[in-house]
């Protein structure tokens, strides 16, 4: 059976760490596959903090996860402090992808890499929507 493939962009728009909690460890000892789809999306919260978004409110709107997509790489262990990057990219009329590479910040190696799909969507109408426009164009925010 063939491995899925993901190719990530070559530019980051964001990164933040995150330490690997015990309830991210399985039974085998090391990072979880459940625990990775959690941490990219504790990642794309960080992201629309810092533009002031949050999940449920991105000028006016919220946005329906479509498909994720995560290649593991190497183990992560408790204790572990992840450098997780996180960026945009193959945006369409109603939503775009998330692109995450999982780095253990003291050796360099990488963990995993991701993909989220996301749409835009009305939660009052239950309908898909628009990109919003301050979403789609994004300028990093002045730093403090």
């Amino acid at each position: 059976m063939a491995r899925v493939k993901l190719d990530l962009p070559e530019h980051f728009e964001f990164s933040t760490e995150i330490s690997i909690r015990i309830s991210d460890i399985n039974y085998g000892g090391h990072l979880g596959n459940d625990a990775v789809l959690s941490l990219i999306h504790e990642a794309r919260l960080r992201f629309f903090k810092k533009y002031g978004f949050t999940e449920l409110d991105i000028d006016g709107v919220g946005l329906v996860l479509t498909d994720a997509v995560i290649v593991y790489k190497s183990e992560g262990f408790h204790g572990d402090t992840l450098q997780v990057e996180v960026t945009r990219d193959d945006f369409n009329k109603y939503g775009c992808d998330f692109f995450y590479r999982l780095t253990n910040k003291d050796t360099g190696k990488e963990i995993a890499a991701a993909k989220t799909g996301i749409v835009f969507f009305d939660n009052e109408k239950k309908k898909v929507v628009n990109m919003p426009d301050k979403f789609r164009n994004l300028e990093p925010p002045e730093s403090p």
